[in-house]
């Protein structure tokens, strides 16, 4: 069994089984469609932009697989594995450890992946040492731009609102999600709620030539802002006539009934695996004594010899009369 990084002489054989893949990363497929081959014609001629596709092979079968990590990101996320069949064979699993040490090599913790509950990859990839750590649904709305007041409610974030959303981010989400997925440190980019002068609530928003990504954070004090929301997506900026897809994670549940009574479509549940490649630890830094009074530190200190008697009259002067 082989394996090695995806060559473009590799072309012809992904093209046969670019209908037979399973795409693992909602978000780019959503927004920007499976880029199964641009990816890996990008991993093999620019490997700096942070795809990575290779494949595994063997007399019996092929795998292909796919990462990308964005530079300085601490995840890798795992975008697809074709053909599907493949992946009950023993190519998985050093594919696998394959793309993980890619990622690790760039400073990556974990390996992540959005997959079907119901579907063969989510019990391969459990075998493969992945593990849940969230659940979500993909509800698309299909409603064009309406004709109607924008509730005011809604703004664009600002950096101004960083400090606000990240206390309500940590309110939020369970502490296990935030191991996993920390506050991200780039700017915001999305729309907040305010209510009141509390902000109670944001929308992450990710824009691609396929669709538009909204995954809300809203507190459930927020009184109407489900609705409020519902009234606000079909008239996002720069939408066009591009379907909107809201990411619905398990803590946020109380949303979907909402969101269903506005005939959005639900996809089937999909579980947030995890696998942990490192343990982040902190760097010990060293530091040199400085020389006193101008002299040059000792390379070694002399260990003085002290007889058991005398040993014995320092830890207890009492017993001084004993050896007398």
């Amino acid at each position: 069994m082989k394996v090695r990084p995806f060559d473009w002489r590799d072309l012809p054989a992904l093209h046969r089984v670019r209908d037979r893949g399973v795409y693992l990363h909602s978000a780019l497929v959503l927004t920007r469609g499976p880029m199964l081959i641009p990816g890996a014609l990008l991993s093999s001629f620019a490997p700096g932009v942070g795809i990575f596709t290779s494949i595994s092979f063997n007399k019996q079968a092929q795998l292909f697989g796919q990462i990308i990590q964005p530079t300085g990101a601490q995840c890798a996320q795992l975008t697809f594995l074709a053909p599907s069949e493949a992946l009950e064979s023993e190519n998985l699993h050093v594919l696998l450890e394959h793309l993980s040490s890619q990622a690790v090599e760039r400073g990556a913790f974990r390996l992540l992946a959005d997959v079907d509950e119901g579907s063969l990859a989510f019990e391969m990839l459990r075998q493969a040492g992945f593990a849940i750590y969230a659940r979500q649904r993909i509800w698309r709305l299909n409603d064009g731009p309406v004709n109607e007041e924008k509730p005011m409610s809604w703004q664009a974030a600002t950096e101004r609102d960083l400090i606000a959303v990240r206390s309500l981010y940590n309110n939020l989400i369970p502490g296990l999600v935030q191991q996993v997925e920390p506050f991200p440190a780039e700017r915001l980019r999305g729309l907040v709620y305010r209510q009141g002068g509390d902000l109670l609530a944001y929308l992450e928003l990710k824009y691609g030539h396929r669709g538009i990504w909204a995954q809300p954070f809203i507190h459930p004090d927020a009184e109407g802002v489900v609705e409020d929301l519902m009234r606000r997506l079909p008239n996002l900026p720069r939408r066009l006539s591009q379907p909107i897809y809201v990411c619905v994670r398990s803590y946020q549940s109380w949303l979907e009934p909402a969101i269903e009574r506005m005939g959005a479509e639900s996809s089937p549940r999909q579980a947030i695996m995890v696998r942990h490649l490192a343990i982040p630890q902190k760097a010990v830094r060293t530091f040199a004594l400085p020389a006193i009074e101008g002299g040059q530190p000792e390379i070694t200190a002399p260990i003085s010899r002290v007889s058991q008697s005398e040993a014995a009259k320092t830890a207890n002067p009492q017993a001084e009369k004993h050896y007398l």
